[in-house]
């Protein structure tokens, strides 16, 4: 089985002790292809690095994470259109770009503005954008209803709305990313997935963050994503071989490969 994690911070400083380890046990489970996405201009190297280390396993977004906007944001963003605009490097998405209001408030109307000109991008270079949105459902929508249309598409990372937000997320061409999250006991998306076609979700990992059962609460990496394609097996009444055929079909579709 081939499996790809959609989304996973392979880069991140959690795995410093035990990356190249971190890595070959992803490949060992069968997750061949992982799509990394970008936080700030502080972490492109590590992204570089990564990418040319693992070329054929490792893809790039570019972006700035909402939680990133900040009194420099306007820098950030010329640096993310500077870096898309450059022919010598591929990036397969936008992201994560989108709207946090969970940690800071301070910054919602630049983060607004920071998503809407990244989304503009995406469509000027036409790639598919990758959603990050915590605790701004309306606010997310707000920007995808004044974008929407032809050239708007992607993945909503780490989906954890209702179904009634899984279908406007679903109508403005996204795929719902679905990791962890799915495993935990009140993580209450699992209670109406079934009600979402599998032609609609894609699989991630989220690492090092939100780690499935039953690793909830430790580092989470690529190599769980199986461990999401069970749940998803239960939940759907589906081989995990079909999963994992269809979810990968649905990320290659989405990211042009």
């Amino acid at each position: 089985m081939i499996f790809t994690d959609t989304h996973t911070h392979i880069y991140s400083e959690e795995f410093a002790q035990d990356r190249d380890a971190m890595m070959q046990r992803a490949f060992d489970a069968g997750v061949t292809r992982l799509f990394v996405p970008s936080i700030d201009s502080t972490y492109t190297g590590k992204m570089y690095k990564m990418q040319e280390q693992y070329p054929d396993n490792v893809f790039l977004m570019m972006g700035l994470h909402p939680t990133h906007v900040k009194e420099n944001y306007e820098d950030e963003l010329a640096f993310v259109e500077k870096e898309l605009a450059d022919a010598s490097r591929k990036f397969y998405a936008v992201g994560e770009i989108g709207i946090d209001l969970f940690w800071d408030k301070t910054f919602l109307p630049q983060q607004q503005d920071a998503f809407k000109r990244q989304i503009q991008l995406a469509k000027k270079y036409k790639l598919p954008i990758n959603i990050h949105c915590r605790d701004a459902f309306d606010e997310t929508f707000e920007v995808l209803e004044s974008e929407k249309g032809e050239g708007l598409f992607g993945i909503f990372h780490c989906f954890t709305g209702n179904f009634e937000q899984a279908q406007v997320a679903i109508s403005y061409g996204m795929k719902l990313g679905i990791g962890g999250v799915a495993t935990f006991k009140n993580g209450k998306i699992d209670q109406f997935l079934r009600d979402i076609d599998v032609s609609n979700i894609v699989l991630e990992t989220d690492a090092p963050y939100l780690a499935p059962v039953p690793h909830r609460g430790k580092r989470n990496e690529s190599a769980y994503v199986p461990l999401v394609a069970q749940k998803l097996s239960e939940i759907y009444d589906l081989p995990v071989e079909e999963i994992a055929r269809i979810t990968t079909q649905n990320a290659a579709d989405i990211y042009g490969i």
